[in-house]
Formats: C-alpha cells, structure tokens, sequence
C-alpha cells in the first residue's frame, strides 16, 4: 500500500469539542491538514505512526493570555523586556500551538514585536493590542491617558488583521474608565474583542465588575483574572459570603467571556472553589505566562487544566476551554478542532493518575488524583515535542 498519509495518530480516544467527537479514533495527517478523523487507519498508509492508545487526542491547545514580547531591556518589563518569554520554548511541551500575547505591545511598537517574535516563532502567535501605545512598558507608561488612542490602535489593527485579536486594557491605577472605554471604542471601530485586566490600585475601592460587565464592555469581550482576590479588583466571589455573586452568570450568559488568567498573583481557590461548586465554569484557561507565574503556582497551561479538572470540571469542558472556545473568542474558527482540511494542530495528552498537589498565589493547596501530561504536539502537520519517543519512525526535524 502507498503511504498516502504523512502522520497517523493510532488507537487514540479524540476529544474534538467542535465536532463532538469523544471517542477512540485515528486520525491521519497528510501536507499540514487534517485528512481522516475516522476508525481503524491501516498503520502501512502512513509514513509515521504515532502509538496513542491509552491516550488523548486533541486539537492544539490554545493560551489566550501570554507575554511573548521577549528583549533585552530590563526596565521595560512586558515590552521588549527580559520578564516575557520565548514562545517556543515554553509552548510545544504544554501542548501549545497557539498564543496571544495579552498587550504586551501597542501601536507604537507593534512592528518591533511582529519582527522580532511573530515573523520568528513556530508558535503561532497572536497580538491582543495594548491600548497604551508604549504598551506594557511599566509604570508611569501604563498610566499615561494620553497615549490610549483607539483610533491609532484601531488603525494597526486594521493594517494587520492576520495577527491582532483586539485590545487589551491592563495595569491601570487610577479611579477611572478611561482607559476600558478607550479600547472598547477601538474595538468597535474594528470588530474585534476587548481583553481587560480589571483594577486599580490598593488606595481606593475597587471600580465595579458589575458596571463594567453590562455598563462597559460588549458581549464577547473578556474579563481576565476571573478568579483572582486582590484588594484592587472587585471579585467574582463575595469576600464576606464566600458565595458567587448572581449577576456574574449573568453577565455570562449575557456574552461576557470569563477567562482564567492565572498569572504569578491572579488565581486565588477561594475564588474559584465556591464559583466551580455554583456550576460557574470559565468560559477559557489560559496562563498569563511570563518569568514569573510559569515558577509559580501557575507553571503552564496542562498544571491549570489539571486543577480544573481536580475541581470536578468536566475533561471535556476543560478540553474545550483550552481548545474550540478561545479560537471563537479571538475570532478564529479555522483552529481549535480536527475537522478534515482544517490545519494539523494536535496535542497528544496522558493523564496520569496518583496524588498530586496544586497551590495558588497565597499558599491554598489543592489535592489532586489526575494530572495531564504531553506526550506529543503537532504543529502544522510535523511533530514538533515528542515526551516519549511514541513516534515510529523518529525523525528529528531539522536543527536551526
């Protein structure tokens, strides 16, 4: 028999949200696409087989919040600065195909960003663009009202449309909606989604979750750090009730996204226990990943999906949060599942039972028996991380 196919992932069970496929299945890949999601492939059709039985097959996990504007300027922290990271080497591990970058450039500077990191990285990198022009520079550049301008935002956006997702509004202190309203105007002159790390600083109350989702923000923008307890933002769980506050399932059915955003400092169990137990699920998991939460608490996307999965979330519903519900949320319905034609962005998963533990930004533990694991990732149809040489024939790709 001709080997008609590049890649054959063999005996896995596929977890495919988009097209409610869970069940065990083989898919085959051929020139960077999906070819056959379909049972019992003939291993001799394949150029490469992967042995997946006991294990899980699904669509290229996809982080929404990251900070992959990495440099080598030590005092511009996100931007072009030493705390954001490399994509590919903190990606592929995790499963990852996929990330945005949560605003860590503006429009000032988001060519530097798109030569530097998106022209250069095999990780398929996205841009939610910082509402500040300087973007995440740190300190007073975060704070700077002036430099907010959605119309040059909007522009930029406009001129490269194959990479910004929308806008993001993060790191600022004062007593104001300037700067939401800023980046909710560019995304109405554009069309696209508004990403909002929500909160002020420690010497104020903090401005209203409750205003912000149905006076401020439009259906389909994103409130990140959904589950953080800081003293600056208002939380989704009442401090003093431990219950989660009605209008919060409201103001998702309404179309607000809720995203995890875990962060170094934004996830908090006493948050998300009591929202998970009210049946409150995230509408996507994401990092927040940069130096400082991936050696944390945080570590990477499958150490979040595994908490979740530890709080009873259903492995299905975290599937689809890390996979088919971020690619709608950034407006990009071509990735996020295994459909035939569509691009061959795969994880291979093992989830491993035992005790494991799980902590947040203040110490709560969480005791875990499952955690997953990546075994394979496939990236436009070539296996790029392969944890167990479960690939026959290995072949190495090529070292640049």
């Amino acid at each position: 028999m001709s080997q008609q196919y590049d890649i054959l992932i063999q005996g896995g069970h596929v977890i495919d949200p988009k097209n409610n496929i869970n069940a065990v299945m083989d898919v085959a890949v051929k020139e960077g696409k999906i070819a056959l999601v379909t049972n019992h492939i003939d291993p001799k059709s394949a150029h490469q087989v992967v042995a997946a039985k006991g294990l899980y097959v699904i669509p290229g996990i996809i982080d929404i919040h990251t900070h992959v504007f990495f440099g080598h300027h030590p005092d511009q922290y996100l931007m072009n600065g030493i705390v954001a990271v490399v994509p590919d080497g903190f990606t592929f591990r995790e499963g990852v195909t996929t990330v945005a970058d949560a605003g860590s450039a503006g429009w000032r500077n988001f060519a530097l960003f798109k030569e530097q990191v998106i022209d250069r990285s095999k990780t398929r990198v996205f841009s939610f663009l910082n509402i500040v022009g300087e973007g995440m520079r740190g300190g007073a550049y975060e704070q700077n009202v002036n430099d907010m301008d959605p119309v040059q935002a909007a522009e930029m956006a406009k001129a490269h449309k194959e990479h910004i997702v929308g806008f993001k509004v993060a790191h600022f202190a004062a007593e104001a909606w300037t700067p939401v309203d800023h980046a909710v105007e560019a995304g109405k002159l554009t069309g696209l989604p508004v990403m909002v790390d929500f909160g002020g600083d420690d010497s104020h109350p903090p401005l209203s979750i409750e205003e912000l989702f149905f006076k401020h923000l439009r259906p389909g923008d994103i409130y990140t750090h959904a589950f953080t307890e800081l003293k600056r933002r208002d939380p989704i769980v009442d401090l003093q009730t431990r219950k989660l506050k009605s209008f919060v399932p409201e103001a998702q059915k309404r179309g607000i996204v809720f995203d995890v955003g875990f962060g170094g400092a934004s996830f908090d169990f006493r948050q998300a226990r009591p929202a998970l137990k009210a049946g409150f699920f995230p509408n996507s998991i994401s990092t927040d990943l940069h130096t400082g939460s991936m050696n944390s608490a945080m570590k990477g996307m499958l150490n979040i999906m595994s908490i979740f999965l530890n709080m009873d979330m259903p492995l299905t519903e975290v599937i689809k949060a890390s996979t088919w519900n971020p690619a709608r949320e950034i407006q990009h319905p071509e990735l996020g599942h295994l459909s035939v034609g569509a691009v061959a962005d795969i994880a291979v998963l093992n989830l491993r039972k035992g005790d494991f533990g799980f902590y947040d930004r203040v110490g709560n533990r969480l005791k875990g028996k499952q955690r997953l694991e990546c075994e394979l990732t496939i990236r436009n149809g070539k296996i790029v991380y392969d944890l167990n040489a479960i690939a026959e024939p290995v072949l190495y790709p090529a070292v640049e």
